[in-house]
């Protein structure tokens, strides 16, 4: 078994926060896990990158290669589209909706939504939303990841366990606005990946749990 991921977003949404989750929880299922990422523009609101690697045996790169990753999650579309050249054919995006309009030349929204469902069978997510939903708008992170959690090669409670591992010091209360972030970011991916009707009529393999 092995999945790759590319996580992709702009410094301060949490982008490292969510690759720490699905890192910690691939490591206590006893998998072997690689991370390389790249965030030094993030005080400035510049591109953040993480490539996670997961597999049941060794894993000799920290990087994923191009037209390799399994799945895109992405905090914000444009660097969705930026990662798409990564993406394998049977490969799957989750998006936030939101554009972080950080460019004087920042592309027309409902064109980059089309470029991406394009490419790919692509669900777009309200994470903002959801996240006030949940109590706190910087959990629109942990919305992203829920709504990828049924595409990954991990258990649903498996992932919550890593949340409330990763929070556990902030305190109760942002474990659990975390946590509910997390469930309603799945409830949306659950929807979406048991339905036919995503932009290209394709339904992504389900491998929550499974192999991949």
């Amino acid at each position: 078994m092995k999945q790759d991921v590319i996580l992709a977003g702009v410094g301060g949404q949490g982008l490292l926060s969510a690759a720490a989750i699905i890192g910690d929880a691939a490591v206590h299922r006893g998998l072997h896990v690689k991370q390389a990422e790249v965030h030094g523009m993030a005080q400035r609101g510049g591109a953040v990158e993480s490539h996670l690697r997961i597999a049941d045996g060794t894993i000799h790169s920290d990087l994923i290669a191009r037209g390799s990753a399994d799945v895109i999650l992405a905090l914000e579309p444009m660097e969705a589209l930026r990662y798409v050249p990564y993406l394998a054919p049977a490969g799957t995006i989750v998006t936030a909706g939101s554009p972080v309009e950080n460019v004087d030349s920042y592309p027309d929204l409902d064109a980059l939504l089309e470029a991406l469902r394009a490419a790919a069978p692509t669900l777009v997510v309200d994470a903002a939303g959801l996240a006030r939903e949940a109590g706190s708008a910087r959990s629109a992170n942990m919305v992203v990841a829920g709504a990828g959690a049924p595409l990954l090669a991990l258990t649903k409670d498996e992932l919550e366990a890593a949340i409330e591992r990763l929070f556990a010091a902030k305190g109760q209360d942002v474990v659990e606005t975390n946590v509910k972030a997390f469930r309603l970011g799945f409830e949306v991916g659950e929807r979406w990946l048991s339905s036919s009707g995503n932009a290209r009529g394709e339904a992504p393999q389900r491998v929550q749990g499974q192999g991949v």
